[in-house]
């Protein structure tokens, strides 16, 4: 490694070099370089705006483009070699382009700091990345609705502090998770609103005594506008926070179907069965067939529980502007994503695969029980106060739990009740009463399906677009 190679961007000022610990312990590469095409292209919109306004010539601009290219080229395919002496992917990038194109390329970095330079790599790298988990979250919503379609009139129980409630469509179940990953979607793309913001040209603090245009490098960036005060654009982060609290209400409601998932294909519920290839095995046991997906989307939500809380308590008290502490920002956002697209992929052909067992599910919502709320809703329409029906029903429900008879029996020769009101005790009847917007009945779900085939199309479209 020759001398140069070996210098720190700040040798001018130090006698001496770097001790080893400090680069050992400072080092960045290992994750940092990731984001080399972010790096290149605000290095390509920092050369293009430093010609413009006459600090580069056409030949020196041109000159520097074409390193860049060589650069782009070389992390693409491979053929890069990183040396001892780069300390992150901008020393990197900016090393290689001066051996490129000499005196020029040491022009490279002139008016920009690596802190306005991070800055934007980490905005540009959210602006695709973001987006890119939008769209698979969109496509499990897909396959949501599909199943939804073709669940038909299955129906199984609806729970509250997981015991049976009243039933509900299949349907209906599964739009429940689609609508709320609905929202995770909106929480995407708002939060996109606020990393649109271009920090190039606000230096490593205080912007720049030279000519710069940051307007100019926005608009080549492809941002919706640039940064309003240079202190706040390097040393703020709240848009990373906000997006990994997105991202970990993602994992958290992916968290939820996967509990459901466990609780369903377990022998015990038997609601469900797991396609072969979104199951493993036991090294032991022969006969299992494990969701190790589905416990994973619950153990992974921990995992981005700490990322948020763990990069917050990082952003804590931090004085302005840029501090070393901002490094950390990358490794939990980098993980976090990661994480969310590799469980969509692995949530949505889970469930794309799976088998529902239809009378398993249908035996379990019959259960006489589940039409209590019925039966008090009927002496409601007949006169009842709500308080005194929901007592008449709750000492029948007490009567046949304790082995007096079955309910419809119990409630066809009780006198404020009789054979009208035992019907509805009926195997299939009770689904078939929910009527309000919204609900769980054939009626309402028949409209919840229209209405959430065009809440997909909205959302498909603003995530193509790339806007809210």
């Amino acid at each position: 490694m020759s001398s140069d190679q070996g210098r720190a961007l700040w040798h001018g000022r130090f006698e001496g070099g770097p001790a080893a610990e400090l680069m050992a312990f400072t080092e960045s590469l290992s994750f940092y370089k990731r984001l080399w095409p972010d790096d290149i292209a605000g290095s390509v919109a920092h050369v293009h705006g430093l010609a413009h306004v006459g600090i580069l010539t056409e030949i020196e601009r041109d000159s520097v483009l074409a390193a860049l290219d060589r650069v782009a080229r070389e992390m693409g395919d491979g053929s890069f070699q990183f040396l001892a002496g780069d300390e992150d992917i901008h020393t990197a990038v900016e090393r290689r382009v001066t051996e490129l194109a000499g005196p020029a390329g040491a022009k490279l970095h002139t008016g920009r700091s690596r802190n306005d330079q991070s800055a934007t790599d980490v905005r540009l790298w959210m602006k695709r990345e973001l987006l890119a988990v939008a769209a698979r979250i969109v496509d499990l919503q897909a396959v949501l609705f599909q199943r939804a379609i073709d669940a038909g009139s299955v129906y199984l129980p609806g729970y509250t502090h997981l015991q049976r409630a009243q039933p509900v469509l299949l349907a209906h179940h599964l739009l429940a998770h689609g609508w709320a990953l609905a929202r995770d979607v909106d929480r995407l793309l708002d939060a996109l609103e606020r990393i649109d913001v271009s920090p190039l040209g606000a230096g490593a603090l205080a912007g720049s005594s030279l000519p710069l245009d940051p307007d100019y490098t926005a608009r080549r960036l492809g941002f919706a506008g640039r940064f309003e005060n240079s202190l706040d654009a390097v040393g703020s982060r709240d848009h990373v926070a906000e997006a990994l609290f997105a991202l970990t209400l993602v994992g958290i409601n992916l968290s939820r179907m996967g509990e459901e998932f466990v609780l369903w294909t377990s022998e015990e519920f038997g609601f469900a069965k797991l396609d072969d290839g979104y199951a493993t095995g036991s090294s032991m046991l022969p006969q299992k067939k494990n969701p190790d997906i589905a416990e994973l989307a619950r153990g992974k939500a921990g995992r981005l529980i700490g990322d948020l809380t763990g990069f917050l308590a990082t952003m804590k008290g931090l004085p302005l502007a840029y501090n070393r502490d901002y490094q950390e920002d990358k490794e939990p956002l980098f993980d976090a994503v990661d994480q969310i697209s590799l469980a969509l992929s692995a949530i949505r052909g889970m469930v794309a695969t799976a088998t529902w067992v239809p009378e398993r599910m249908q035996s379990a919502a019959d259960s006489e029980t589940g039409s209590a709320t019925d039966l008090a809703e009927w002496l409601v329409q007949r006169g009842t106060p709500f308080r005194d029906a929901h007592a008449i029903v709750g000492l029948l429900v007490r009567r046949h739990l304790a082995g007096e008879g079955t309910l419809r029996s119990l409630v066809a020769a009780d006198p404020a009740l009789g054979a009208d009101a035992a019907a509805l005790v009926a195997p299939g009847v009770a689904v078939q009463r929910r009527t309000t917007a919204g609900g769980a009945g054939p009626a309402a779900v028949a409209v919840q399906l229209e209405r959430f085939r065009s809440r997909l199309a909205e959302l498909r479209a603003a995530v193509t677009a790339g806007v809210r």
